[in-house]
């Protein structure tokens, strides 16, 4: 072979296929579309709601035995320490008070007086007793330090 022999013009890629673009094009939004549908329900999942004693009456045979974080205020001098952990009541700003039974140690925080989330069940479908596997103290004592008239309990003193 000479070098006068030798073609080295530009070959011209083949003709690509449109329908093989589609089929791409689909395929990466089905993958865009499964990522966002995951990640928004991992989101929403992951939120930890909490409904409060008034909300849990209004909605009473809705929620029946299924586990859920309530919140109330602890209703003061119900407070009875038990082997297992405490018991006490709870109320709403209206009426409505939940007999909680709690297992475990509560928080060094807890006291009458105070919001608290308490995650559990209702022992029955109609049932007013809570049993509670896990309380929470809405406010820490850092917060109530830097912020003293924003937590005020129902008698008007400051926590």
């Amino acid at each position: 072979m000479t070098e006068t022999n030798l073609d080295l013009s530009p070959v011209a890629p083949p003709p690509s296929k449109r329908s093989s673009r589609r089929r791409s094009i689909g395929v990466l939004v089905v993958i865009a579309a499964a990522i966002v549908a995951l990640l928004s329900q991992g989101l929403l999942h992951s939120l930890n709601y909490f409904d409060t004693v008034d909300q849990v009456f209004a909605s009473r045979a809705k929620i029946g035995t299924t586990t859920i974080r309530l919140e109330g205020l602890v209703k003061p001098h119900t407070i009875v320490r038990t082997p297992s952990g405490a018991s006490f009541w709870l109320t709403g700003s209206g009426t409505h008070e939940v007999y909680v039974k709690s297992k475990g140690t509560p928080p060094q925080l807890f006291q009458a007086n105070i919001p608290v989330v308490v995650e559990g069940h209702f022992t029955t479908k109609q049932s007013t007793t809570f049993d509670g596997t896990q309380i929470l103290v809405k406010h820490t004592s850092t917060y109530i330090a830097q912020h003293p008239k924003r937590v005020k309990a129902p008698n008007g003193t400051s926590r």
